[in-house]
């Protein structure tokens, strides 16, 4: 789960030092989780504002609270304190807050959309692009929606075969294919 250097602690214990409030600690939540638009928070927690459902981290000296909504997409996620010559940077980092982590036991859809998001998106996103899933058949097809600069680009065929198929089949063998759905007349910002 969350993971907090000791470097990130002392700077945080600090911080709570000099807010003259007995109990304050720190709270660390995700704003729309699981989402293309999740931002990982880190803010004061007064002891009125504790949230009972929250789950606590109790480290030297410090108290943290977890959003109980947001635990699933903290998986690998660190907080970390780097000095440098203006004082230092406090970073926070959750590699799966825009998607929770997902196994073989997880449904396909999941996986599928993992994948997509993970590995195949960064790329496209390089010329503007994006693609999502729609839905799987019964007969193990993804079905594929293309947006962005990807919509209309006349890569997009080559894009879809030799990339993301070769890539979700290669990753998850009980796929048959994948399929675009995508209205590609609608080509105001393709790529190529």
């Amino acid at each position: 789960m969350l993971n907090i250097t000791d470097s990130a602690r002392d700077y945080l214990i600090g911080l709570l030092a000099k807010q003259n409030t007995p109990g304050m600690s720190v709270r660390v939540f995700i704003t729309q989780p699981g989402t293309p638009y999740a931002e990982t928070c880190l803010a004061y927690c007064r002891p009125e504002e504790v949230n009972d459902k929250d789950e606590v981290m109790d480290l030297e000296d410090l108290r943290v609270y977890l959003d109980k909504q947001s635990i699933l997409y903290m998986e690998d996620a660190k907080i970390d304190f780097a000095k440098d010559k203006m004082g230092g940077q406090l970073t926070i980092k959750a590699p799966n807050a825009k998607m929770p982590q997902v196994t073989g036991d997880s449904p396909l859809d999941e996986q599928i959309t993992y994948i997509l998001y993970n590995e195949i998106n960064p790329g496209l996103a390089s010329h503007g692009g994006e693609v999502k899933l729609v839905e799987v058949t019964e007969d193990m097809l993804a079905i594929l929606e293309f947006g962005g600069g990807c919509q209309g680009c006349s890569a997009v065929d080559v894009t879809l075969k030799e990339g993301i198929e070769k890539t979700l089949l290669g990753k998850l063998p009980q796929l048959a294919g994948v399929r675009d759905v995508t209205d590609h007349t609608q080509g105001d910002n393709a790529y190529m």
